[in-house]
């Protein structure tokens, strides 16, 4: 497997665990880039509470790119399930704690890299709370769940006039050889992060490959209906434009888009990417 220096990779959710699971096995730096805008479940219930931004997609990662086999890093994804936190995730009450302790969001995050010995660096897409927007078939609507459920999304933004972008992630942006969007929910996740202004200009400026990594499946909530065509034409809409395609082998017709490459992505669940599949493709484009 060729090694690459710097990769970043940009979204959220399963998506985004699954790619930094697969670049950490060929980078030998890795950065995630990670949407913090989600207003549902756990994570929602603490933004709430707390103020802070969603720790649920970092959580996630975290536990994507732990080193460790300490029951702390082992524990991260448990969840309660009854009394006053049924539902609320171990890694986002020690994310929250850590936070609401220190005053800083940030330095939460860095001190749980260091607990679990993450095989990398994550970065909150924007620094302050932020919430998601879109044009949809029902008119205006706002919040991440709410989108999730929406059909015939288009012009997402935000709500907040002005969202300041992480620093570090831009930086992350700029210096990486290769720069990963994708895979994950189209518009809550990957296009959730790569909007913030700053991020999309550092995106489109990047100098290293970047590289959109198509799902395997179609979306079953906020795209469905959507096929790869779509989503390329989502993204363009959005001011995206990738170097490069990555399709998983069996898609028909990706021979007509332009900049496809097709390889052996599809894991045994038949709807996600196998982890050293994904992996082996990437580091084949260096």
């Amino acid at each position: 497997m060729n090694e690459v220096e710097n990769v970043v990779a940009l979204g959220g959710g399963h998506g985004l665990a699954a790619a930094l699971t697969a670049v950490r096995t060929y980078a030998r730096n890795v950065d995630g880039v990670v949407s913090v805008a989600d207003d549902g479940g756990s994570s929602g219930r603490l933004r709430r509470e707390l103020g802070l931004p969603a720790p649920g997609d970092i959580r996630r990662c975290l536990s994507a790119l732990s080193g460790s086999r300490s029951m702390l890093a082992r524990s991260l994804e448990h969840r309660f399930q009854a009394g006053p936190l049924q539902g609320h995730a171990v890694g986002n009450l020690i994310i929250a704690g850590l936070a609401d302790a220190s005053g800083d969001f940030i330095a939460a995050i860095a001190e749980m890299e260091r607990l679990v010995d993450a095989q990398g660096r994550l970065h909150p897409a924007t620094t302050g709370d932020v919430t998601l927007m879109a044009d949809s078939d029902v008119g205006e609507i706002s919040g991440q769940v709410t989108i999730e459920r929406a059909t015939g999304i288009r012009n997402l933004r935000f709500t907040e006039s002005t969202v300041t972008a992480n620093p570090a992630a831009v930086e992350a942006i700029r210096r990486a050889d290769q720069v990963v969007l994708g895979p994950g929910s189209l518009f809550t996740s990957v296009l959730a992060t790569v909007i913030v202004p700053e991020i999309h200009a550092a995106f489109e400026e990047a100098s290293g490959m970047k590289i959109f990594v198509a799902n395997i499946a179609n979306d079953r909530a906020e795209a469905r209906g959507f096929g790869l065509l779509e989503h390329l034409d989502a993204l363009a809409a959005h001011g995206v434009d990738p170097d490069v395609v990555l399709v998983d082998a069996s898609y028909v017709g990706a021979g007509s888009i332009p900049h496809a490459v097709t390889a052996p992505l599809r894991g045994p669940d038949n709807w996600s990417h196998d982890p050293l599949a994904l992996a082996a493709a990437l580091s084949a484009l260096g």
